[in-house]
């Protein structure tokens, strides 16, 4: 004789705690409520949103993490730049009634400067030209090792050749106008640094930051980013140490019997450390207020990502003390269940009726 409907409404009763325990099984492994945004309707629509809130913030993030490892190695390369301007700069006050031999190796100084300055001024960070603006698979200066003899340099050295007689101050607005220049064959910048259309127009490199939020951070080789430079100056930091340094590998120590002229050149030579050493403070400075305002950024970013994905947790994970009790109930119904099957198993229809 068969089993009675008890039976069968037993062993549904089972296979609807089996299916319960199944999936409570999945949710104390995973944590997860399920693994479709069906299992977490109606906040199916909200939890999308969130999670691609948060993945714009670690996009954000990580672009500023990129930006503040190009601006330390800016700021490291500035930093030299301006020891290397101090250091001459020094060396100005010190060449009046100095001998022969001190001027000499001054001029030779500068000479080597002048190669550690474009080397500087090329310096990259992950394969990229820091001071190349847009332009920065390519190196603002194309051959810093002969930059001493570029154009700008050798048309230094003709105007400091030619001190003498009262010219000191022409002999200055040659090394300047020298310096200024970006015609082709005599500025030692790329041809897109020195392009009126391109490099010498175009804006800052910026980074986006947040949403509507872009941060300019980039510095140009060939002109100030932020910096005014006052004083003797051609307008620029670096063309003011590369004039400088021009000058100086170009004096011939026997100029020094000149008098005026020769103490009126180095004067200007010193001016123009000067006016260098305060723009690149300038540019330090205004770099370091771009790098607390990222770091800034990236904070809130941070904090508003805790928030977020602490809603998304709700929304999606399972309270794991409730979700371990509930399993445990229900092992023991089913525990029970299967005891109750186990009774019905020998139940007949006559023995129902006895």
């Amino acid at each position: 004789m068969s089993m009675i409907g008890p039976s069968r409404w037993a062993d549904a009763g089972a296979a609807m705690l089996r299916t319960r325990l199944d999936t409570l099984n999945r949710q104390v492994s995973d944590g997860r409520k399920g693994p479709g945004y069906g299992d977490i309707a109606p906040e199916a629509r909200r939890a999308i949103d969130l999670r691609a809130d948060i993945a714009r913030r670690e996009v954000w993030q990580g672009t500023i993490d990129r930006t503040l490892a190009r601006t330390d190695v800016t700021q490291k390369a500035l930093g030299r730049l301006s020891d290397i301007a101090t250091q001459f700069y020094q060396e100005t006050i010190r060449m009046d009634g100095v001998s022969d031999v001190r001027i000499a190796a001054v001029a030779a100084q500068a000479r080597a400067a002048m190669a550690e300055v474009a080397t500087l001024m090329n310096e990259r960070h992950a394969g990229e030209y820091l001071f190349s603006g847009s332009d920065s698979a390519n190196p603002p200066i194309p051959d810093p090792a002969n930059i001493a003899s570029a154009g700008f340099a050798t048309d230094i050295a003709a105007a400091v050749a030619g001190l003498g007689g009262g010219n000191a101050a022409a002999v200055a607005a040659a090394t300047l106008a020298a310096a200024q220049s970006n015609a082709a064959g005599t500025t030692p910048f790329s041809a897109f640094l020195s392009d009126p259309a391109e490099g010498l127009t175009e804006p800052r490199r910026s980074v986006p930051a947040a949403e509507g939020d872009r941060v300019e951070y980039g510095i140009l080789a060939n002109r100030n980013a932020v910096a005014t430079s006052e004083g003797e100056t051609t307008g620029s930091w670096a063309r003011d140490i590369l004039r400088g340094l021009a000058t100086l590998a170009a004096i011939d120590p026997a100029q020094a019997e000149l008098g005026t002229d020769f103490t009126a050149l180095v004067a200007t030579v010193r001016d123009g450390f000067r006016s260098a050493i305060d723009a690149i403070g300038e540019e330090r400075g205004a770099l370091g207020a771009v790098e607390q305002r990222l770091e800034a950024t990236k904070r809130r970013h941070d904090e508003v990502s805790v928030a977020l994905t602490g809603q998304l947790v709700q929304i999606e994970e399972v309270d794991m003390a409730d979700t371990i009790s509930q399993l445990r109930a229900t092992q023991t119904q089913l525990e029970a269940s299967y005891r109750a099957i186990s009774s019905l198993s020998g139940l007949t229809l006559t023995r129902f009726l006895a």
